[in-house]
């Protein structure tokens, strides 16, 4: 199992186990409030909670915090930008990358406050994949896209997984994303998981 989750404790949630296997979509879903963020957060180490997670066998306790970080990258609804240009963010400028999301190659020297918030989220994904994690934890990475947009980025997404053998968790508001992307499904209750549902 890629990613192993043991009695995680985060919120006000019961204590969560589940899986990843590598090359794996998990679909997650779930009323506003109940804590997905709160989880996606917490696998990411970057709030505090309880319980065991092991990436690739290896406890989350044994990475330094930057490298687990690296390796299982949270991809978030509002991104961070914190420099003026986009070039800025990315580690490695990939224009194969940046034109299947949809921009031209000088989009690296567009400035920051130009952008859309849909063109933030879906340069997030790429800015990302760039640094090629593992596990990626992404909540909600489409939100903010119209329908071109949202195949692209499901299109990137499912190449990116499938090319690195990496595992993804989405978490979508959509049921109709969640079928078309994720292998397995699962809902996210004040009880926590419902059973997974198999995708047809």
């Amino acid at each position: 199992m890629l990613l192993s989750v043991r009695d995680l404790k985060v919120h006000n949630l019961p204590p969560l186990s589940f899986g990843l296997a590598a090359g794996e979509c998990l679909g997650l879903s779930g009323p506003s409030g109940v804590g997905k963020t709160l989880l996606l957060r917490a696998l990411a180490d970057l709030d505090p909670n309880e319980g065991e997670v092991l990436l690739a066998g290896r406890p989350r306790r044994d990475w330094p915090p930057a490298e687990w970080r690296r390796q299982v990258m949270l991809v978030p609804s509002e991104s961070f930008w914190w420099a003026s240009t986009v070039g800025e963010h990315f580690s490695r400028v990939d224009e194969a990358l940046f034109d299947a999301l949809g921009f031209p190659a000088e989009v690296a020297a567009w400035r920051v406050e130009r952008l859309s918030s849909g063109e933030r989220q879906r340069l997030a994904v790429a800015r990302a994949l760039v640094r090629e994690p593992r596990v990626l934890l992404l909540d909600e990475p489409t939100a903010n896209l119209d329908a071109d947009n949202t195949v692209r980025v499901e299109r990137v997404l499912d190449g990116y997984r499938r090319d690195h053998d990496a595992g993804l968790l989405w978490v979508s508001h959509s049921r109709e994303q969640l079928q078309r992307v994720a292998d397995r499904r699962f809902h996210l209750g004040p009880r926590g998981f419902a059973e997974p549902e198999a995708v047809a």
